[in-house]
Parts: structure tokens; sequence; C-alpha cells
């Protein structure tokens, strides 16, 4: 249980929930870029786009191939409390200054606007698991239902 409490950010997001923390994505991306590069697709693509209407999307593989590269970037190798996610990150920043676990032993949590960053990906997800883990507590929260 530990392990999973650690995982909590100080965001209330989990961690353990995020794509870039699983590394799924990040691992299929670093294959499929490096299969590309093996069949020299580039070349591929360059020759399609250029002889069949059909095919004209090819025009913009170099682009799709630096967004792959971009998503195996994405890979988090630590927890947010471990050092992971944005180094930038303001909400961690204020947490570590106020000396706090995480947002939800704030009171301003509900109008915080370092926390507004997050809505577009995550909607009101972050309030939420806030909510909850303020309410039931981290352990109560690792248990139930998360918001993404």
């Amino acid at each position: 249980m530990t392990k999973q409490k650690d995982l909590v950010a100080y965001c209330g997001l989990f961690c353990g929930d995020c794509f870039g923390y699983k590394g799924k994505i990040a691992d299929l991306s670093r294959d499929l870029r490096k299969e590309l590069r093996s069949a020299k697709f580039d070349k591929t693509a360059k020759a399609l786009s250029e002889s069949v209407s059909f095919f004209k999307g090819f025009k913009d593989y170099k682009a799709c191939y630096d967004v792959l590269g971009m998503m195996v970037r994405m890979r988090c190798k630590k927890a947010c409390k471990g050092g992971g996610g944005p180094p930038f990150c303001k909400i961690r920043k204020c947490c570590q200054k106020k000396g706090i676990k995480g947002c939800w032993e704030c009171d301003e949590f509900e109008t915080c606007k370092k926390l507004d960053f997050l809505k577009n990906i995550h909607g009101d997800g972050h309030i939420k698991n806030l909510r909850k883990i303020k309410k039931k507590g981290i352990t109560e929260f690792v248990k139930g239902k998360r918001y993404w």
C-alpha cells in the first residue's frame, strides 16, 4: 500500500494511472520509430505522396515521425513526489514550500490558479480526487475509484 500512496501526486492525480508513468505509449512509439527507420519508410512515404493521390497524406510523414519522438520523451520514470513529471511544476513547488503532502491539505485548493492548467486535460478530475483525499484520506483514495 505504501507504494500506491507514493503514486499520489501533489495535485491529486494518481501517477499509476498516467500513460507517461506506465510507459506503454512511449514504448510503442519508440518501437514504431525503430521499425520505420529500419524499413526506410521516409523514402516510401515520399514516393507514395508524390505519385499516388490516394497517399498524399504521407507528405506529412516527417511531422508524424517527430510526434512519435515527442511521445517517447513523455515517459516519466519517477512519480511526481519522486521528482517525475514536469520539472517546472508550480504545484509541486508550492506544496514543498508549504511543507504539505498535497493540495488536499491546503484550504485554497478549490480556487487555486496553480491547478488551472490541469483542466485542459483532466477537466475537474484532479479537484474531485483532492476532495476525496481530503474527506477519506490517501489510503481510501488509492483503493477506490480515481478520476483522470
